[in-house]
């Protein structure tokens, strides 16, 4: 597949990064060479141009590419430029925008006519991440596939854990409703076997069904707390995105340091508590005690602040903390401390975007928002080795395994004795770069 993307900031090149080990036909084109030239031994093409000049969108031949995608820091630049992709050939576009009005469904026709196929607004898809975290405030990560039908869970995993110690071979002995599809730890991602055991403080990613989550929860050790009031740091477009998804049903108070955002977010939001001040203030934290609340949220500018800001939650006994790490390098060691669940609107937008790459259905599917790890839906056809004997005799790569399927529209989990049909939608769950070796088993 031929990519051309547009803007190497940091969902450009993060997105051109995870994308160059998998063996696609990709150029990153951008105004600023500096911004170039960290990507020059990555398997990809440089060219320093403007993503709105027909002439530089000719001279990387736009017109034959499979997919545009323009995340340059200018909404408006994007929209232009995919209409002017559209215009010289490119088969399908995708455009960064910084506002939820272009999500509207009676403006959608307009969108399309101006030559854009597919929108992404990284702090919408981060306030979407951070609701879905509120209904399950055990839950690290959370993943719905195919409606529904299949569900990943990321739990961090203490000593409490009825599964902490045991060989995953043995877990089938505990239950037969969860597939324990790869493993954080430390900074490693692995893909487990059989004779792999699960260690105190783990990352698990967890597959099941709908009908099992409550014991997936139990199994980890894990309790759910509602979630009636919430404190959040930092009156970004984020927060405003929260607001308006669940203003209506949770209490919200938010910090925001500048007078003028304050002073927005109050007249447009009259039912949402605004604090002029900043969290580290001793005043502000004492009077505005995070004790009072069941969720926490800090999603200021500086990464390593919210991390902070969350550990101190924690020791407040808040239930659920969150936490906007936009620096990739902090995503580890955030993982590492008791932060509660982390949001990076990067990995975000990447993984929308991986998923239109594979024309993933948007409202069965999902990619899976991680540093190092992707999960693909594969659809099962006629012929393929993957059907010609039983899991554990397929001599699967270690780098991937098979979580789970649905067939016949009802989700199923996958172990060694399962037969895979044609026609079955399968969700592999891999390290980053190893999607390719799916080509092997699946047509």
């Amino acid at each position: 597949m031929r990519i051309v993307i547009a803007g190497a900031g940091e969902v450009g090149t993060h997105l051109a990064k995870m994308l160059s080990v998998e063996e696609q036909d990709i150029i990153v084109m951008d105004v600023d060479n500096k911004k170039l030239e960290p990507l020059e031994n990555y398997n990809l093409l440089t060219h320093q141009g403007s993503a709105i000049s027909f002439s530089d969108l000719n001279a990387i031949k736009t017109g034959l590419c499979d997919l545009f995608i323009a995340v340059t820091k200018s909404e408006a630049r994007n929209i232009l430029a995919c209409s002017m992709a559209k215009r010289l050939g490119a088969k399908k576009t995708v455009a960064r925008v910084d506002n939820d009005e272009f999500f509207n469904p009676k403006w959608r026709l307009h969108i399309t006519n101006l030559g854009i196929d597919h929108l992404i607004y990284p702090e919408m898809l981060a306030a979407k991440e951070i609701a879905s975290a509120l209904k399950r405030t055990w839950a690290r990560n959370w993943f719905e596939l195919f409606d529904g039908e299949l569900i990943v869970v990321g739990v961090k995993v203490r000593s409490n854990a009825i599964i902490v110690g045991q060989m995953l071979k043995d877990v089938s002995n505990i239950s037969d409703f969860l597939h324990v599809s790869a493993i954080k730890r430390d900074r490693e991602i692995i893909i487990p076997r059989g004779d792999d055991r699960v260690l105190e403080n783990d990352i698990i990613y967890v597959a099941t069904t709908r009908d099992h989550i409550d014991e997936v929860r139990e199994v980890c050790g894990k309790i759910q707390t509602p979630v009636d009031n919430m404190l959040i740091v930092g009156g970004n477009d984020i927060a405003e995105q929260l607001i308006k998804k669940l203003g209506k049903n949770i209490d919200i108070k938010v910090i925001e340091e500048d007078m003028q955002r304050c002073d927005e977010l109050s007249q447009r939001y009259p039912n949402c508590k605004l604090v002029q001040g900043n969290f580290r203030d001793s005043e502000i934290s004492e009077e505005e005690s995070v004790s009072n609340y069941d969720a926490f949220i800090a999603l200021g500018e500086n990464s390593a602040v919210n991390m902070m800001a969350c550990m101190i939650a924690k020791t407040n006994s808040v239930a659920k903390t969150i936490a906007q790490v936009e620096d990739i390098q902090f995503i580890y060691e955030a993982e590492a401390l008791n932060i509660g669940t982390i949001v990076n609107k990067k990995l975000l937008a990447s993984s929308r975007i991986y998923q239109i790459m594979i024309d993933a259905d948007e409202d069965n599917a999902r990619c899976l928002a991680l540093a190092d790890a992707e999960v693909a839906e594969v659809i099962v056809e006629e012929g393929d080795r993957v059907t010609k004997a039983d899991v554990k005799d397929l001599k699967l790569s270690r780098d991937f395994t098979i979580a789970g399927l649905v067939r016949d529209g009802k989700g199923q989990l996958v172990n060694g004795s399962t037969r895979i049909q044609a026609g079955d939608h399968v969700v592999v769950f891999c390290l980053q770069g190893a999607i390719h070796k799916l080509d092997k088993y699946f047509s």
